[in-house]
This record gives structure tokens, C-alpha cells and sequence, in this order.
């Protein structure tokens, strides 16, 4: 038996997947299993979380998943670790964790982000890092630092990602994947290797940086000290790692030119696969899995997340009962499309793409006595619409033509949610089935490193479910929802600042 382990440094929970794989027969997921993560948010627009708990998780994880495979560690062939993009995680030069990670989501560095943009020239910067001057990049966040936590930041002697920090407990080896690194805007896109002077101009200490290591190679092996904590077996190969939302794209078979991913988890994420990178500083770009494409894309700030925020808000004391998601879907669907010019901005934690605002907010706009919960929940439902058009438009203004549109992650489960986005977007959807989310593309990362796979094989993990039509009588509602959400964000712009 031939077990490769993918794991899920999630938003909202570990994830943990074993996958049965060999030449001669179809892959098999043997065993899942998760745990919860909580994400902090100490200040408005802040969102940290613990890398000590990801490590307990996976130490909880992996034994139950030996159990519910019925396996032992000697039958893991590889593992691969995948998690956010790109969180920041630093560490001591005794190793030691100097504070708890800044998050991918987080939106505390708005006026690091203007500093850089009078300091740098954002067009010759897009083209070399590929990336624009954001929120999202590293550096922005260590400028933060630098002013408001310094004697956090004169201890920094490494920094890196989520799935980094996990890879290093496992085998004690420092690395940066290659999409942290080109998210991070430490990649030059043209050589594909770190750039001293991208770090050093945006704020990263390149001697804090680790080595750049691809998402197949081998970036170290489980030591004594992990097998004992994790019940891995000592010396089993892990591989350099995966961003979440590019590992589920190719767990989903997000292979081909035009393929379109709409990802519904802790955030909403838009993805596709492209032979061609072309840098726009409205969206975010990153390698495919596989070699020689790319993966533009967009990254919302929050999804999910505000979802379990209304639930926790409006649901105190099982209010919705014991399926509180499934009982506010149902009002939902009860409320017609466009909950009667309810409108909502779901900026809970400032925007990225495309729009890249840090200070912008929350907001629900229009609210009257008629309105109720139901209306409430729709209007959250079709924020997250309106938001992938806008995308989309995006994407095509770039000269990308999206094709086929698939959806992945946990949200995708709820059908009103899916008809919604089929209705916004007027493009059919095609569910997937059994789709246990980014810990199955780290899986086949670790198969195809280990050399137990390739890459063609990846389109056997994916379980297509029914397909969603667009409803064309909902259209003109949803166009001219469109367009009151465009301008509701134009409206309240600045008015955080």
C-alpha cells in the first residue's frame, strides 16, 4: 500500500487527506479529517492566528487518519503540506516564535502600502515581481512592524509562510515556497529566483529569508523528534509545499486554458489557468502546480468567515438550530433575488482584489422594517456574486477569456449560494462531488514528487456533481444589483481613511 498524506493550514481548520495511489490503479481517498483553527482579530481590519495550534492539529490529525485508513506510518510515501498565502510567520534566532502569524486577510498596512508606492515605481515593480504594490506583500507588513512592535522586529531572523513554518517543524529545514516567495514580492518573475533588491526595496531583510524550494521537490525529511510528536514515521519525504488555493485548483482539475475556479472557503478565491503570465496590479499571480502555467487570480479577504460571523451575530443561542448555515439558506431562498435593494459590502477585514483597499469596511445598505433575517443572509449570498463579476471583469479587461467555471471548498455544498453565483456571473457552474478541498491537491503534490503520479493524473481525483444553469429572469435584478454594489463601494471610498 502506497499512502501520500496532504495537509490544510486553513483559515478555519486543519485539514488532513491520505490518498491511496500507484501506477496500476485509480487514486483512492482512504481518510479525512480535520481540526478547528481560530483566527483572531484583535483590532478592526487585524486577522492572526496561532502556528503552534496548526502544529497540534496536525499531531492530533495524523494519528486519527492512520486509524480511519487502517494504516501505518511506514505506508506514507511523501506528504506535502498546503496552507494560506501568505501569511507571515517569524521566528527568533533561537527559533522561537516572536509573535503570532499576520494573515493573508490582514489589513493593518495601508499606510505602510502608500509609503511604498512614493517610494517605488509600481509599474517597473509589477513587471519584475509580478505583483503589484498591495497589501498582500510581505514587506508591507514588516514595515508595520518596524513602527509599531521594533523590538519584535529587530529580533526577526527568519520569515516565512504557513505550510514553511509546518515543513520546518517536520524536518527542521527553512524554505519559502515559490508562490509565498512571488506573492511576497521577493520572486523575479523572469529568472524565477529571489531578488535582494525586491526584498530589500520593500522591506523584507534578505538575510531573514530562507531558500526558494518548487512545490516537488524534497524539502527535507520527518526527524526523530516529529515522528514521536506526529506518530509519522522518521525520514519520510516532505515535499516544498503548496499555496491552499492553487492546490485546490488542481484538485478540482483546474488544467487547461479558460478552466475557472470559484473557490468557497474561510475566503472566496477566483482562479484561473493560463500558459502566459500577463501582471496586473488588480489581481494577484502565482505558479500553477503544473510546470510551465500560471494562475492569476483573485482573493477575497473574507468569505466563509463572514458567513460565520452573521451565524455567531444573528444566531445567538441556536436561534437557527443545530444547522444554523442550512436553516439561513432556507430563508434565503424564500427572499426574492436581489433581497429587495438590500445591499451588502462584505469588506469586513479592508479588500483585495481587485480593488486593494485596506481601510475600506463592512457595510449593509438600505435596510427598512420590511427587511428580516432572510433578507440579510441573501444579500451576504449575492455580495460574494457581485464581487466574483467584478472579477471576471477584471479578468477579461486583462485579455483572459474564463471558459468553464467549476466550483470547489465547503460553501459550494450550499445550492442557493451556488444558483445565486450562477445567476450574477449568467455562466453555468459545474459542482464537484466528494471534493475535500486544498489538502487533496497537496496529496497529489506529494504523489507526483515521490514519483507515484503525474500530473495528467491529477483530473482522476475530481467527482463532478450536477451542473448550475443561470436563471435568465433574475438578469436585469441582478445587473442593476450589480451596479448599486459597484457604486455603494465608490461611495463610502475614503470615508474610513
Amino acid at each position: 500500500m502506497s499512502l501520500v498524506l496532504g495537509i490544510d493550514i486553513g483559515t478555519t481548520s486543519t485539514l488532513g487527506l491520505l490518498l491511496e495511489v500507484g501506477t496500476d490503479i485509480r487514486p483512492k481517498v482512504r481518510a479525512v479529517a480535520s481540526r478547528p483553527v481560530r483566527l483572531s482579530s484583535p483590532r478592526p481590519g487585524w486577522a492572526e492566528q496561532d502556528p503552534q495550534e496548526w502544529w497540534r492539529n496536525l499531531c492530533a490529525l495524523v494519528p486519527d487518519l492512520l486509524a480511519k485508513a487502517g494504516a501505518e506510518a511506514d505506508n506514507i510515501a511523501a506528504i506535502c503540506v498546503a496552507g494560506m498565502l501568505p501569511a507571515v510567520v517569524l521566528l527568533d534566532s533561537e527559533s522561537r516564535l516572536l509573535r503570532p502569524s499576520i494573515q493573508q486577510s490582514d489589513a493593518r498596512c495601508g499606510a505602510e502600502v502608500d509609503e511604498m508606492r512614493a517610494e517605488i515605481d509600481e509599474d517597473a515593480f509589477l513587471s519584475r515581481a509580478g505583483n503589484g504594490l498591495n497589501q498582500q506583500l510581505v514587506g508591507a507588513k514588516l514595515r508595520w512592524l518596524a513602527k509599531h512592535e521594533p523590538a519584535i522586529h529587530a529580533r526577526i531572523a527568519t520569515v516565512f509562510g504557513s505550510y514553511d513554518y509546518i515543513n520546518w517543524c517536520l524536518t527542521g529545514v527553512r524554505t519559502v515556497e515559490q508562490n509565498w516567495a512571488l506573492e511576497a514580492g521577493v520572486t523575479d518573475i523572469a529568472t524565477g529566483t529571489l531578488s535582494r533588491d525586491l526584498a530589500q526595496m520593500t522591506g523584507v531583510p534578505w538575510e531573514a529569508l530562507p531558500p526558494r524550494i518548487t512545490s516537488t521537490e524534497v524539502q527535507g525529511h520527518v526527524t526523530a523528534e516529529a515522528a514521536r510528536a506526529t506518530r509519522l514515521a522518521q525520514g519520510t519525504p516532505v515535499m516544498g509545499g503548496a499555496a491552499d488555493f492553487i492546490a485546490s485548483a488542481l484538485g478540482a482539475g483546474i488544467t487547461s486554458a479558460g478552466d475557472v475556479l470559484l473557490k468557497f472557503g474561510g475566503s472566496v478565491d477566483i482562479l484561473t489557468s493560463v500558459p502566459e503570465a500577463r501582471p496586473d496590479p488588480r489581481l494577484y499571480l502565482d505558479y500553477h502546480l503544473v510546470p510551465e502555467l500560471f494562475m492569476p487570480n483573485g482573493c477575497m479577504s473574507t468569505g466563509g468567515s463572514v458567513l460565520n460571523w452573521a451565524v455567531e451575530t444573528f444566531g445567538g443561542g441556536q436561534r437557527f438550530g443545530p444547522e444554523p448555515h442550512a436553516e439561513l439558506d432556507k430563508l434565503a431562498e424564500a427572499t426574492p433575488a436581489g433581497a429587495e435593494e438590500l445591499s451588502f459590502l462584505p469588506y469586513f477585514l479592508g479588500e483585495k482584489t481587485p480593488i486593494h483597499d485596506t481601510r475600506v469596511r463592512g457595510a449593509l445598505e438600505g435596510l427598512t422594517l420590511s427587511h428580516g433575517i432572510g433578507h440579510i443572509w441573501r444579500a451576504i449570498l449575492e455580495s460574494y456574486g457581485y464581487a466574483l463579476r467584478h472579477h471576471l471583469d477584471v479578468l477579461r479587461d486583462a485579455g483572459y477569456v474564463p471558459t468553464r467555471f467549476v466550483a470547489s471548498d465547503g460553501g459550494a455544498s450550499s445550492r442557493i449560494w451556488m444558483q445565486i453565483i450562477a445567476d450574477i456571473l449568467g455562466e453555468e457552474v459545474q459542482l464537484l462531488t466528494h471534493h475535500p478541498g486544498s489538502c487533496l491537491g497537496a496529496a497529489w503534490v506529494a504523489a507526483v514528487g515521490a514519483g507515484l503520479a503525474d500530473w495528467n493524473g491529477a483530473t482522476q481525483l475530481v467527482e463532478t456533481g450536477p451542473k448550475i444553469h443561470p436563471c435568465t429572469e433574475t438578469a436585469p435584478l441582478y445587473d442593476t444589483g450589480y451596479q448599486r454594489f459597484r457604486e455603494l463601494y465608490q461611495r463610502l471610498h475614503g470615508f474610513h481613511a
